[in-house]
């Protein structure tokens, strides 16, 4: 059976153009990269379902880049979110000094993410906020330079990003 019309986790063609359109914003570089950032915190919330509401109304609060922002969102996919939870959860129990029980997750949905939240949320929660604010900050970095990196290459981009970041630039 093809692939076509199918549910596909991971296309790399609109990955790619996606990629390459962050790259090639009007932008300072340091704008996107705060918004993708601010994306990349929110997608390790355990909030499922609302990640993406949630990023647009983070994108107008702190005014970065929203392109960016609901691309950092989608970061965890479903393939990590199991992984990341746990990580939270456990992280969050050992800052807690407990001994964290067995997490079990049996669906990703808004009304089981609620649930878990009842009856695990603090752990949860400190542990989602600091593994989630040290992805933002690396992925920051990361963005930040691939930004700068990529617009050398294009004399027109490498001019507009040496004039930004002489002289700055708001956010919008």
């Amino acid at each position: 059976m093809g692939n076509s019309g199918g549910l596909c986790l991971f296309d790399k063609e609109k990955w790619k153009k996606r990629i390459r359109t962050i790259l090639t914003l009007d932008s300072h570089p340091g704008h996107i990269a705060a918004g993708f950032s601010v994306g990349v915190f929110i997608s390790f919330t355990p909030f499922f379902g609302l990640h993406t509401p949630m990023a647009l109304v983070a994108a107008f609060i702190l005014r970065v880049n929203k392109i960016t922002c609901l691309t950092g969102a989608w970061i965890n996919t479903p393939l990590t979110v199991v992984p990341v939870l746990v990580a939270s959860y456990e992280l969050g129990e050992y800052i807690l000094g407990h001994t964290p029980e067995k997490l079990v997750l049996k669906e990703l949905t808004l009304q089981y993410g609620l649930e878990i939240l009842k009856s695990h949320g603090a752990p949860l929660l400190i542990g989602a906020s600091l593994l989630g604010f040290a992805a933002a900050l690396l992925s920051y970095a990361l963005v930040y330079y691939l930004i700068v990196r990529f617009r050398r290459k294009d004399e027109t981009l490498n001019c507009l990003t040496e004039e930004m970041e002489e002289i700055g630039e708001e956010l919008e």
